[in-house]
């Protein structure tokens, strides 16, 4: 009798006086409806290393505090979210875009810090902006259920349009957030601005073969890149070594052909044919240029960014 009225207080307690355990619990639910589209009750088990009536437990909490965000698939036994699905947390835009990057799928950010955890005097520089955490979700739920999504894009050339594409991965370029997608407007895969997305819907249809990941050329490119200091800019190139941890003095490394551009332009590699740019900023000689040369004749659209790269 006890148990059963304890767990009657329990159902009725708002939100935020449930202890810290349950609204991680009720957070994971949260995150996994709203990004991939679906929990199972097994995922709440396995994640929590918890007993299944445990897990059931929860699931009943989760619907007591928000009864329209999701319904039971007998078929799929699945829990799946309903076109009235609301948050019943705040999912941080950017540590979720970092925890979908990680493939972290726990939604504790939405409940804070909790008791005893320390802040580290750390900080990054801040992004251009922020993608709206609403557009994050419908591309997660498409992307993990192989799925199309309508949106409304503004480009730079054309303006505002109406299109369907298929996105595979959402990327970060080091100053903002794009998802890779074939583009059915252009029959192309392409890099999408996630700030510059709105109204996306997830199409419910089969994407074709050639709409997948594995048939964007460019993606599954890879590049070998050899970085070396720069051969006239820098006076102490030992300094670079130990920066990069380059060994006999180069940094090898093997990029996606789709990402070269943006890597390239990040660290500002000199990637000229005879190291041409001057100035402080370029620290860094793309030595094995000739491989831009052969991917950009490969249709790698954005290695037009790497800095001094002319195609001949």
């Amino acid at each position: 009798m006890a148990n059963k009225k304890e767990k009657q207080q329990t159902m009725n307690t708002p939100l935020e006086q449930l202890s810290y355990a349950q609204q991680q619990r009720l957070a994971y639910i949260d995150f996994k409806l709203y990004f991939t589209g679906s929990v199972t009750r097994a995922e709440i088990v396995q994640h929590f290393k918890l007993g299944v009536s445990a897990a059931t437990r929860d699931i009943n909490l989760y619907k007591e505090h928000a009864p329209k965000n999701m319904a039971y698939d007998n078929k799929e036994k699945k829990y799946f979210l309903t076109n009235s699905f609301t948050p019943l947390f705040k999912h941080d835009a950017k540590r979720t875009l970092v925890k979908l990057a990680h493939q972290i799928s726990d939604g504790f950010d939405a409940i804070g810090s909790g008791e005893g955890c320390v802040e580290f005097p750390v900080e990054q520089p801040s992004q251009l902006n922020v993608p709206d955490i609403n557009v994050i979700a419908k591309l997660t739920q498409a992307m993990v259920n192989g799925k199309a999504v309508s949106v409304i894009y503004t480009s730079l050339t054309s303006g505002s349009s109406a299109r369907e594409l298929v996105p595979h991965t959402i990327v970060d370029n080091g100053l903002r957030w794009h998802v890779r997608a074939y583009d059915r407007k252009t029959n192309s895969f392409r890099d999408f601005v996630l700030t510059r997305l709105a109204k996306v819907t997830v199409i419910n249809n089969e994407p074709e073969v050639n709409e997948i990941k594995l048939q964007d050329e460019q993606w599954n490119t890879i590049m070998p890149l050899e970085i070396v200091p720069h051969p006239k800019n820098v006076e102490y190139p030992t300094a670079i070594k130990m920066d990069y941890g380059m060994e006999n003095g180069m940094l090898k490394l093997n990029v996606r052909a789709a990402m070269a551009g943006y890597l390239l332009r990040r660290w500002n590699v000199d990637c000229s044919d005879s190291a041409s740019l001057s100035g402080p900023e370029y620290q860094l000689y793309l030595q094995n240029s000739q491989t831009l040369e052969m991917n950009q004749e490969n249709g790698a659209e954005n290695l037009a960014i790497a800095p001094g790269y002319q195609q001949h």
